[in-house]
């Protein structure tokens, strides 16, 4: 059953731009993942230093090989003195959705 994640980082107003250098190599990382569906970027409108992560995954294990992933465990390493808050995590289970 293919697992989805919405994710949401703040980044401090003064290392927005190396947050989003770290996503965008999130993001090309991860679509590589055999087990990866979607992995999209989204800014927020207006300049601002929010960004949300939509994932979709094969099932949970592949959402695990993600999260245990070296690109991964780097990302969090690299950017955790960047953010303003702890990143949040949904992780979804389709009722109705488009392929």
């Amino acid at each position: 059953m293919t697992v989805y994640v919405i994710a949401r980082v703040q980044a401090r107003t003064e290392h927005r731009a190396e947050v989003e250098a770290e996503l965008r190599r999130m993001v090309a990382a991860s679509r590589a993942e055999p087990g990866c569906l979607r992995y999209d970027l989204f800014a927020d409108q207006g300049g601002g230093a929010g960004f949300s992560l939509v994932e979709a995954y094969r099932d949970e294990a592949a959402l695990e090989a993600h999260r245990a992933s070296a690109h991964y465990q780097a990302y969090r390493g690299r950017t955790g003195d960047w953010l303003a808050t702890p990143t949040s995590v949904q992780v979804l289970q389709a009722l109705d959705a488009c392929a």
